[in-house]
């Protein structure tokens, strides 16, 4: 694939939106508007919790069910913060991000076993994906909730549609990792969306 510059127009959207303010910051620490060569996305990195969330890695503003057998007073729903940690009783607060479920799990049974509860058995559950992001082109950028199998095209309807400016054929999606890297990714309509993604909806030159 020819390697090609973007120039992206979200800056715009994001100063209508004090809540999605600090998505400029992120961009910027990406390189900005000028972006590195896109990789081609055939959707396979989506297989990873279409098929279950085992590989599903941790991040701010997931939300979990987190049980404790026998300890009904730790069992319930706790959110990752915005800094990536969560705060669990008698353990504290530590960082989770770039964590599996499972990995959770194990790290909390060794956090309370033996110094609190012994034999730990710990379940965590995902509740809530952590929310995608929509800018440029469209009527309402900002932040929304994610749901399971959603397209850039659903994203777009989600953000009011397309401005009469918006280029409709392709998109530029950006996926942070657990590790704090983010991944640039050329995307049509029918692209599958992960939660956390940042979709850039351009600009159509005239």
């Amino acid at each position: 694939m020819q390697s090609r510059t973007f120039v992206g127009r979200s800056h715009a959207a994001l100063a209508r939106l004090g809540a999605v303010a600090c998505l400029s910051a992120a961009l910027a620490a990406c390189g900005g508007d000028q972006l590195a060569q896109p990789m081609q996305y055939s959707g396979a990195d989506a297989e990873t919790w279409l098929k279950g969330t085992e590989e599903y890695r941790l991040a701010s503003g997931d939300r979990l069910r987190i049980t404790v057998f026998g300890q009904p007073e730790m069992s319930r729903e706790y959110q990752i913060d915005g800094a990536g940690r969560l705060a669990f009783p008698l353990v504290g607060t530590f960082n989770t991000r770039g964590m599996t479920p499972a990995a959770l799990e194990a790290s909390l049974k060794d956090k309370l076993d033996p110094d609190y509860v012994r034999d730990a058995a710990v379940s965590v559950e995902l509740l809530t994906f952590r929310p995608f992001y929509i800018v440029g082109e469209v009527k309402v950028p900002g932040s929304y909730s994610y749901v399971p199998g959603m397209t850039v095209l659903n994203a777009v309807a989600i953000g009011g549609g397309y401005t009469y400016r918006a280029r409709e054929t392709n998109f530029i999606v950006r996926r942070p990792s657990g590790d704090g890297r983010v991944t640039q990714l050329a995307a049509t309509a029918d692209t599958p969306l992960l939660p956390g993604d940042i979709v850039t909806v351009r600009e159509r030159y005239f």
